[in-house]
Order: structure tokens, then C-alpha cells, then sequence
């Protein structure tokens, strides 16, 4: 691991986003502000989903330091009739960044929303994982286009 010791505490953010084709045939299943499966509220359990894999990310990617993170916001949203997006934002102030935690945090919601909703069909495709911003550290602020 890298020695981070002589790195001046900052308020750090990352935000990382995926897309997620899911098709019409789960879409279909939207009501209100979730998508209900026999498995339960997908978007609800998917969010805790990402925010427990937030949390342990260091136990994953070994590299990674562990961190005491100070927020964790995960949305999902319809974005048309077959895809969805999942972002989230991981939030500390520490010596090292949180990229990590927040692309694992979208991949942890996007693998439960595929988990929930498999017995619907299997034709789910995650098209897209990247950072979309990252703050704090050497570089103040370095935002990535959407």
C-alpha cells in the first residue's frame, strides 16, 4: 500500500456512475418510486447493497486503504424504457481518495439490481462504470465529462 501518512487531511468526493440495460420487460415492473420483484424492493436493497460495499472495499481491492467514510449517497434512475443509471457519491476527509469506494458502491448496486431481477429475464448488459468526479488531494478539483 502506498504510505499516505505525510498527505494532509482534505475533504475528498468521488462520484462514479453506471448504466444498466435492463429492458422493457423489467421496467415494466416500476411502480411508484421502486421496482418490486419476488426478491422485494430492488432499488431499496440494491442502494443498501452499494453502501455496504462502500464500506468495505478495502476487504475487495487490495490495495485500498481502509477509511472512515463520512457519507455515502446512491440514486437510481430510470433513464428510458430499457436503462437505468446508478450514481453514486462517497464522501470523507482523509489522506487518500475515495474513487474506488464510490465505482465499487455502483458496481455492488448494479450487480444487485442484476441478482433481484434475473428471474425476469437474464438479457441485463452493464454497458458503463466510470468516475465522473473526483475532488480533494493533489488535485483540487478534476471533473470528467459526461
Amino acid at each position: 500500500m502506498v504510505d499516505v501518512s505525510d498527505k494532509k487531511v482534505t475533504k475528498r468526493i468521488a462520484v462514479a456512475k453506471a448504466k444498466m440495460f435492463v429492458g422493457e420487460d423489467i421496467i415494466k415492473n416500476f411502480s411508484g418510486t421502486d421496482i418490486s420483484t419476488k426478491k422485494g424492493p430492488v432499488f431499496q436493497t440494491a442502494i443498501v447493497a452499494g453502501i455496504q460495499a462502500v464500506k468495505k472495499t478495502s476487504d475487495i481491492i487490495p490495495m485500498c486503504h481502509p477509511l472512515l467514510i463520512n457519507g455515502v449517497d446512491i440514486t437510481i434512475d430510470i433513464l428510458s424504457k430499457t436503462h437505468l443509471e446508478i450514481y453514486c457519491k462517497v464522501t470523507i476527509e482523509g489522506k487518500t481518495g475515495v474513487e474506488m469506494e464510490a465505482l465499487t458502491g455502483a458496481s455492488a448496486a448494479c450487480l444487485t439490481i442484476y441478482d433481484m431481477c434475473k428471474a425476469i429475464h437474464q438479457d441485463m448488459v452493464i454497458e458503463e462504470l466510470r468516475l465522473l468526479e473526483k475532488t480533494g488531494g493533489k488535485s483540487d478539483i478534476k471533473k470528467y465529462d459526461e
